[in-house]
């Protein structure tokens, strides 16, 4: 069978990889299975109930839920039934949805939690489309998915046979909402082959098949983790959804995973933790640890060591590295990293250990992974995001910024030509907005967003996100926003890791009552000017922070200072802390 459109995949792991752990998910302490006939039959349902409905080919439906089977059952439900799922982050605001949804004026609305479902209670008035909202659990006064489902009926599968075989490649599969760092979300315009052609092209790169697992955390409402689970479906690896983010370790444990995506701050999460237990250890168990450590951070993927150096690595990874897979499920082969740059040392270490680090990039509009580390060694290139995916094909323009043309690039943003037409050219070429270099292996590096790159009033060119990402690896980092545009030098603002300085501060005998407190002693400000002093090496004379500011507020999405994917709002955060920058420009 063909695959063609998304819907396509099901039948496609029916036929080959007749699965009864398709889908899973954790219920009343119990992992329940789905097979992919469950999956097919509820998926079948769903179209029923929405052709029922009254919706036809086009109309738009939303899902705002945390990762579960359902979502799966709902998306592939509107999908074959040429209904188009618009998936919306659960952390956005209501001002947000109130957008979203009167842009593609969606009809119905799926919900997973009683929070939610207040949510768009409050600005349903606002959105005339809306004319029914949906639970996956149980709320009170909300109508439960199951209603949603009886309305459905198997009389009406000729008709949705009908529909499916009108539905086309070119036909529109997704609409998904960029937030971007600044203005209104834009909503991308995905097609079945946009996606399909980013399946296809990317399964050889990762050696996955029917006998593997994978544990998903990512939001499925983003093009990064949606993508890679249809490809789990296409190639019948099992979907395993971990409960929540915070039982990520236990679920890890439990499912033994071969296959996971992260960002790299949750792997740096994993990092701290693991360093943090090592230095509580003594004596040769200690020593043992960092030698360990030093070992993996000698890593190189494209001049792989021999020698006395392997023979070294194999006892570390007996002695210290099987404890790491351990924690992780003892399984897993592979880690696929995006989103944000994986920290070298990082990809190092975990390579190392036995655990290849496939670090790949993309954007929403590119379907969207256009690159990537593969899982063959030997074109896995520590410091970049890989090589271009088959039939994908990338260039740097004049001023450095990346370009990428294919089956993968957007059709458009939804109702805005004007838009679509300043991000793709007359050549069909999609400018990122990131800078870049290729090597002569085709390796991309990114170096940062256009948009973002600022010059100092000495008029030198800086790149905020390499010192910004070099920054966070210090344990005692966890958010930084450099500073210096039209200024005399670069500057900046640090959220520190209160759970690492805290403990900092009881080893070393600094009492301090509130974070406030914590910020400002003496001894604290000393070692932070330490950490600055040894990473400021890293950089040339201009792109050294010279002075620095602690704040004891962390950046959130709710907040306002990060985007959904956890990207900095560099105005919102300008405007925010104007006292503080001032303060630091004074002299």
């Amino acid at each position: 069978m063909k695959i063609s459109r998304v819907f396509d995949i099901l039948e496609h792991q029916r036929n080959n990889y007749p699965k009864n752990d398709a889908l899973c998910c954790k219920e009343n302490n119990e992992w329940k299975k789905y097979s992919i006939d469950e999956f097919i039959q509820y998926s079948n349902r769903i179209s029923y109930a929405l052709l029922n409905s009254g919706l036809k080919k086009d109309d738009k439906i939303s899902i705002i839920s945390n990762n579960r089977p359902e979502w799966n059952f709902v998306d592939f439900g509107a999908m074959q039934s040429g209904i188009i799922n618009v998936p919306v982050y659960p952390t956005i605001s209501e001002a947000d949805y109130k957008y979203i949804f009167n842009d593609a004026e969606v009809k119905i609305v799926f919900v997973s939690s009683e929070e939610l479902y207040h949510k768009v209670m409050n600005i349903k008035k606002d959105v005339p489309s809306i004319s029914e909202v949906y639970s996956f659990n149980p709320v009170s006064g909300a109508p439960h998915w199951l209603e949603f489902l009886a309305k459905g009926d198997v009389a009406q599968e000729s008709q949705l046979q009908e529909i499916k075989k009108s539905i086309t490649p070119d036909d529109i599969s997704t609409i998904i909402y960029t937030s971007g760092t600044t203005g209104f979300p834009k909503g991308v315009m995905l097609t079945h082959k946009n996606i399909v052609s980013d399946i296809i092209a990317a399964k050889p790169l990762m050696p996955v098949n029917e006998n593997h697992r994978a544990l998903s955390f990512l939001p499925l409402n983003h093009s990064f983790e949606k993508m890679i689970i249809y490809l789990y479906i296409t190639f019948g690896v099992s979907v395993y959804y971990a409960e929540s983010m915070e039982t990520i370790g236990d679920n890890l444990r439990e499912v033994k995973p071969h296959i996971f995506t992260a960002v790299p701050r949750l792997l740096e999460k994993v990092y701290e933790k693991i360093v943090s237990k090592g230095l509580e250890l003594k004596g040769i168990k200690r020593a043992l640890f960092f030698w360990a450590l030093r070992l993996g951070e000698q890593w190189d993927n494209q001049n792989p060591p021999g020698g006395l150096y392997m023979t070294q690595l194999n006892i570390a990874r007996k002695l210290i590295f099987s404890k790491w897979k351990l924690a992780l499920g003892n399984e897993v082969k592979m880690i696929v990293t995006g989103s944000a740059p994986m920290p070298q040392k990082l990809s190092r270490i975990f390579t190392a250990a036995g655990i290849t680090i496939m670090e790949g990039y993309g954007l929403t509009e590119t379907s969207p992974a256009a690159t990537v580390n593969r899982f063959d060694l030997r074109f896995n290139k520590i410091g970049t995001v890989g090589q271009a995916l088959p039939g994908v094909e990338i260039k740097i323009a004049a001023d450095g910024e990346i370009l990428i043309k294919g089956d993968i690039i957007m059709k458009g943003y939804y109702k805005r030509p004007d838009l679509t037409a300043e991000v793709i050219d007359a050549d069909g070429w999609f400018h990122t907005g990131d800078v870049g270099e290729i090597d002569n292996e085709g390796f991309v590096k990114i170096t940062d967003r256009k948009k973002e790159l600022f010059k100092t009033s000495g008029g030198k060119y800086v790149a905020p996100q390499p010192i910004e990402n070099k920054f966070k690896e210090s344990f005692f980092i966890e958010q930084i926003m450099v500073i210096g545009d039209a200024k005399k030098f670069v500057s900046a603002i640090i959220v520190p890791s209160f759970s690492n300085i805290e403990k900092w501060c009881t080893n070393n005998q600094i009492s301090f009552n509130t974070k406030e407190d914590l910020i400002k002693n003496s001894r604290v400000l000393e070692k932070f000017n330490e950490i600055v002093e040894e990473l400021n090496k890293s950089f040339g004379h201009t792109e050294q922070i010279k002075k620095f500011t602690l704040i004891t507020q962390e950046w959130t999405v709710p907040g306002g200072e990060l985007t959904p994917t956890l990207k900095l709002k560099r105005k919102h955060l300008l405007q925010k802390y104007t006292r503080e920058i001032d303060a630091m420009y004074a002299e």
